[in-house]
């Protein structure tokens, strides 16, 4: 996994392309876990824990050796498929609906080499690598504390732990409350989460989702979250309320469809995220969130999005956390929201991905969400605090939600619009209007809700 010295916040950049955006701290590995679980309070436990920030070595991305190739219009399926077989090409899969064919390089063959060849075939309109992707964010630490500044924010401290004592700015935060006066969504709006599974006998999402989902990374129809990421990001987009257990999510009563395309590592391929979007596109999902992206620009990838667009279904992505420059498919400007993350203090997250793509933010820094009860540990509570992109993402998805549930004649454009044009612009003073860092701003759910009235 990649990791960044003065950018720690930053994604958990496993592999080369895709990364579950959020804060590197206590992840996995076997003694490290242990150390961590040992400092998490138990039921039974006064003391809070010591939050230990553990953090990966520095790893290379490994090199892809599967290839996106579109043929011409004109070359019959049949016959693309026959050019490459004869090329003996592995794992051959076609993807119909934006016309890609994922394949794997020849044996004995480089990506380059591959590359080279497919360029000379006149019959190729376009070849390229399918990007590695990785989570954008892990959760760090299982303390529970039964508030959430994120959503209604009163000021005072945020006590995570003794050694993380974050100031809170009172009214930092996207303005909840008054907004579920107008509505705590609809239950026929499904949000779906393309990340590492959910965990669908959590107490605070067994009841939400719509069905087992997907799983892109084992081909199988079982979304189950072996990492923990996607339970958390979906938790705090789509949590249950009023069931007196744990957090409220931001969309109370909107469902939720699992897609995973991360693996157990937070690691995957352009390729699963391409098919989750078609898939979850084709599947009902009326907003799709990606806490998750990758460096590089991919037509296949764009292509995916727009599909997604034209279906009618609004994009959520996060920003990522690297701190230079925004993650894709976040980038993707004409058809994806891209969110960055702001603190308890409303203001810019020093991790979060700045450039002209970001739209908004929402806060992003120590939000509280739920996890597997394995990840938590016997006798823990299954609730972490995590900071990133990740977090910030889904509470704006959660927003779109609420608006389908309220407004579901309105296109995803104006969607992203009612959501652009209602943020508060939070730094102002240092810079005015739109910027690269929270876009438009941070999101306000109140003034996107409950004073704009949209008719036909």
């Amino acid at each position: 996994m990649r990791h960044f010295q003065k950018k720690t916040a930053g994604f958990l950049l496993a592999v080369p392309v895709l990364a579950l955006l959020g804060l590197v701290v206590s992840l996995n590995f076997s003694q490290e876990r242990k150390e961590t679980r040992d400092a998490r309070p138990s039921r039974q436990t006064a003391a809070p824990p010591k939050v230990e920030k553990i953090r990966r070595p520095l790893k290379p991305s490994p090199p892809t050796d599967r290839v996106f190739v579109r043929f011409r219009q004109g070359v019959a399926p049949q016959n693309a498929e026959t050019i490459l077989q004869a090329g003996q090409f592995g794992k051959i899969r076609q993807i119909p609906r934006i016309g890609v064919y994922r394949v794997q390089t020849p044996p004995g063959m480089t990506l380059r080499e591959t590359l080279l060849l497919l360029g000379r075939n006149p019959d190729v309109e376009y070849a390229g690598p399918d990007y590695r992707t990785r989570i954008f964010a892990v959760p760090n630490d299982p303390y529970f504390m039964n508030y959430q500044y994120n959503l209604q924010n009163r000021g005072g401290i945020l006590d995570v732990s003794p050694d993380i004592q974050p100031t809170l700015k009172a009214g930092a935060d996207i303005k909840a409350t008054r907004a579920w006066d107008e509505t705590k969504g609809d239950a026929s709006v499904i949000i779906a989460f393309l990340d590492t599974g959910v965990d669908m006998s959590h107490v605070e999402l067994m009841n939400k989702v719509v069905s087992t989902g997907r799983d892109f990374v084992n081909g199988d129809m079982d979304a189950t979250d072996d990492n923990s990421h996607g339970t958390w990001v979906a938790g705090i987009a789509a949590a249950e309320a009023n069931n007196n257990e744990g957090i409220a999510g931001v969309a109370w009563n909107c469902q939720v469809l699992p897609v995973k395309v991360l693996d157990a590592e937070g690691n995957g391929y352009y390729d699963e995220l391409i098919e989750g979007l078609i898939w979850a596109s084709d599947n009902g999902a009326k907003v799709i969130n990606i806490s998750a992206g990758g460096d590089a620009d991919d037509p296949a990838l764009k292509a995916a999005c727009k599909y997604a667009y034209d279906k009618k279904v609004v994009v959520v992505a996060a920003a990522g956390n690297d701190g230079v420059s925004v993650s894709y498919p976040a980038a993707y400007d004409d058809y994806v929201l891209a969110v960055s993350a702001t603190d308890t203090n409303d203001e810019h997250a020093s991790f979060s991905s700045p450039g002209p793509q970001v739209d908004v933010a929402a806060p992003g820094v120590w939000i509280l969400g739920p996890v597997p009860q394995w990840y938590a540990g016997p006798g823990h509570l299954p609730y972490i605090f995590g900071s990133g992109t990740s977090a910030a993402a889904p509470q704006v998805a959660g927003l779109a939600a609420l608006l389908v549930s309220v407004k579901a004649w309105l296109t995803p454009k104006q969607i992203m619009d009612v959501i652009r044009y209602t943020a508060d612009d939070v730094n102002k003073a240092q810079l005015p209007g739109k910027d690269n860092k929270i876009g438009y701003g941070r999101i306000n759910m109140e003034r996107a809700l409950v004073p704009y009235r949209l008719v036909r």
